[in-house]
């Protein structure tokens, strides 16, 4: 198996996102963060385990990359962080920025999956295609949120 550049940054960003999500959730009662179980939500969710499964499947499918293995966690993580902050500051503008780099993140996590040569996967044939159309069909269910999440913000801007 190749090592991904990239992996070591979604793996450890993914975590610290997770760990980041559980110590938000344990001031935003004492504090009364109103927005505090949204910001938890995301940090866990999208922010932690959705980076965190990316990294994984680098190593699980033996992804190549397309362009620089940097490129997919800088998109993703710059993602995440403006919808953060566009949403804690009512800019949905930030947050369209945002889902804008989520979306291409993903989409370049999914063309590496596709180019993805499958015998070069470290698993059985059979169970191989059947975890490469779960994972495919994930990245697309995250590609479709986006533009969900987007449509809230805005609705919730005003």
């Amino acid at each position: 198996m190749t090592r991904h550049g990239g992996q070591f940054w979604l793996l450890g960003l993914g975590a610290a996102q997770v760990v980041a999500g559980g110590l938000v959730a344990a001031v935003s009662g004492p504090l009364s963060f109103d927005q505090g179980s949204w910001l938890v939500a995301y940090l866990v969710l999208v922010g932690g385990v959705a980076q965190y499964l990316m990294g994984r499947a680098l190593q699980w499918f033996d992804l190549g990359s397309v362009g620089p293995a940097w490129l997919l966690p800088l998109a993703w993580n710059a993602g995440n962080a403006l919808v953060i902050i566009g949403t804690l500051t009512d800019v949905p503008a930030l947050v369209d920025v945002g889902g804008v780099l989520l979306v291409a993140a993903l989409v370049l996590h999914a063309i590496a999956l596709l180019r993805a040569h499958t015998d070069q996967f470290a698993m059985p044939s059979r169970v191989r295609t059947i975890a490469r159309i779960v994972y495919l069909l994930w990245l697309i269910a995250l590609a479709v949120s986006v533009p969900i999440g987007l449509v809230l913000a805005q609705l919730q801007a005003g």
